[in-house]
């Protein structure tokens, strides 16, 4: 058992997380005019992440692993570069009334974001079935970590914390900023951050185990470095200052 075991995963699944964010911001920047091309383009890339699902679901070795988590980034990315484009948004399109409050603003607010939400449930069943049966589920693990963290962070970011990101959402998404609550902290948050924790260290212990094997070894550090990756962001919320400098270059204009 080297270091370099557990280096390796670490270091792909950060490099991922960080230039697959990057170039998503960086094809939203693009001209109007190309977005339609590139979304029906993210469409075809999803259908082969399915493909490598599937067949990655069988292979119980280190490039089973980093296959399946890869192509579960694949299709996590149709559905952001969807919703980023506004072709996968809700249907409610326009700023929330300045006096709504309470569940008739949750309710708004879950309007302007429920056909992401279908979308998000279609995906995972896709990516369920892909794996079924499999003994490498590296890909589900993965997909079902992106969908609870990113609940939790639409509910803190809804309930209210300091950092809302407000740069992430383009020009015709502008809407979508009325229904944030910029606010230092709210009760959720260290709730989701607690219980990210609980599932997380595990994963790390059966990463470290003395008789893991190969597989082992890669697939908990991948989905552990992940989920660490996620409770990070759910911190950066409420300290003062912003992520944004991580993709200067992908939030050029």
């Amino acid at each position: 058992m080297s270091v370099s075991s557990f280096l390796f995963p670490m270091l792909y699944t950060i490099f991922l997380w960080w230039f697959g964010t990057g170039i998503i911001l960086l094809l939203n920047q693009r001209p109007r005019s190309t977005h339609q091309a590139t979304f029906w383009m993210s469409g075809m890339v999803l259908l082969f992440a399915l493909v490598g699902l599937k067949t990655s679901a069988h292979l119980t070795t280190v490039a089973g692993a980093y296959c399946g988590f890869t192509c579960a980034l694949l299709v996590w990315a149709w559905q952001e570069i969807g919703f980023l484009l506004g072709y996968v948004t809700g249907s409610r399109r326009t700023p929330c009334p300045p006096d709504c409050k309470g569940v008739r603003k949750a309710f708004y607010a879950f309007q302007t974001i429920s056909h992401h939400e279908l979308a998000l449930i279609v995906l995972g069943v896709a990516v369920a079935i892909a794996t079924w049966g499999g003994s490498n589920l590296v890909g589900l693990w993965t997909f079902l970590i992106l969908w609870a963290m990113r609940q939790s962070a639409k509910l803190n970011v809804f309930l209210g914390v300091l950092n809302l990101n407000e740069k992430f959402l383009p020009v015709h998404l502008q809407y979508m900023h009325s229904y944030f609550t910029k606010r230092a902290m709210n009760p959720l948050l260290p709730i989701s951050i607690l219980l990210a924790c609980l599932v997380a260290l595990p994963l790390w212990q059966q990463a470290f185990a003395a008789n893991a094997s190969a597989y082992q070894i890669a697939s908990s550090t991948i989905l552990a470095t992940l989920l660490s990756l996620a409770i990070l962001e759910h911190i950066m919320m409420v300290l003062p200052f912003s992520t944004d400098g991580l993709w200067k270059w992908g939030l050029r204009s």
